[in-house]
């Protein structure tokens, strides 16, 4: 099974749609958790992800993001915390604060003040500088929101001096907003087991990836992103060895949408890894005579270069049956939509 991410690109563009929400712009920040309650969300125009993260625990998620002139960065995260069920913003405030002062000695608070919120939920903001790794000194504004067990911690940060009033950072902190009964759907549970996914952690993706499986309908309204989030479930279990479980998903799949030709072809894949190579080549005619039903924008993988089949690139008997021998032997499935 390929480990590379074949459906990156789709994927941000199509998740924001499911379940009949409207696409984010690209000034739209929101995280969320796969399994608990809760939407941190903010705006901050012209900048862009560079980096994300997530907990294999399922309970912390953040993403880094800079502006066009890379000298002002915002970092976001929204986690839970062990034992706690009445946290508030200058609770999650006063512990991060801690955490800094032990392991940066040159913390300096500049101040700290309370932002009054539609929603009851103050938040907490507090303005430092410390120097970084390199001895630079870096200015921070940071913003704490909390509720029950779950915390938002939103700073934003620079090498040179942070202007409060200036356009961009007022309208970021004014946009800081928690919703304490936001219920996940499944552009966020796809999207915390995409960057588990990204981050080499499979074993961890691939029951979030089915968790995302549960937030789509049961019509054909969504067929495009249950057939890149099935692949992906799929992929994440066989890479991390339970192929077993990663077949019992592709063969559940193939009955239920037989035209999508990477069910197919990720069983023949699971088919070389338990070296069933009879079968795998009959699992490979299948997805190649399905070929024209791939997704828009993805090709069928090369099985030559594919890891599961590099294996058995030395035995004369595997190469005539999968690569000397045509795989277009069954008829053109019908062509679907999805």
């Amino acid at each position: 099974m390929k480990k590379a991410l074949a459906f990156v690109a789709l994927v941000f563009t199509a998740a924001a749609t499911v379940n009949g929400q409207t696409p984010e712009t690209e000034t739209s920040f929101r995280l969320a958790l796969p399994a608990h309650q809760g939407r941190l969300q903010w705006h901050a125009d012209g900048f862009k992800i560079i980096q994300s993260s997530a907990k294999p625990n399922g309970q912390e998620i953040g993403i880094r993001g800079t502006d066009r002139s890379e000298k002002l960065t915002f970092l976001g995260f929204l986690f839970l915390v062990y034992g706690e069920s009445s946290l508030t913003g200058s609770k999650c405030r006063d512990g991060a604060l801690e955490q800094l002062k032990k392991s940066n000695s040159t913390l300096k608070i500049l101040g700290t003040s309370e932002i009054a919120t539609t929603n009851n939920l103050p938040v907490e903001l507090v303005t430092y500088t410390a120097r970084g790794s390199g001895g630079k000194l870096v200015y921070s504004m940071r913003a704490f929101m909390a509720t029950r067990d779950i915390c938002g911690d939103l700073e934003l940060y620079s090498e040179t001096p942070i202007d409060s009033e200036a356009s961009e950072v007022k309208s970021l902190f004014q946009s800081y907003h928690f919703d304490p009964d936001y219920s996940p759907q499944f552009n966020d549970v796809f999207l915390y087991a995409q960057i588990l996914y990204h981050d080499g952690m499979f074993r961890a993706a691939a029951p979030i990836f089915e968790q995302s499986l549960t937030k789509l309908p049961e019509d054909t309204s969504q067929g495009t992103m249950r057939r890149v989030a099935t692949d992906q479930a799929g992929m994440a279990y066989g890479i991390s060895g339970d192929t077993a479980k990663a077949r019992s998903i592709f063969e559940s799949a193939t009955a239920r949408d037989p035209d999508h030709p990477m069910y197919y072809y990720n069983l023949a894949c699971a088919d070389a890894q338990e070296k069933k190579l009879g079968d795998a080549r009959i699992h490979l005619q299948q997805a190649f005579a399905r070929k024209a039903n791939m997704i828009p924008g993805e090709t069928l993988p090369d099985p030559g270069k594919d890891d599961s089949f590099l294996p058995y690139q030395n035995r004369p008997r595997f190469l005539t049956m999968i690569f000397k021998t045509p795989v277009f032997l069954l008829p053109p499935a019908r062509s679907t939509t999805s």
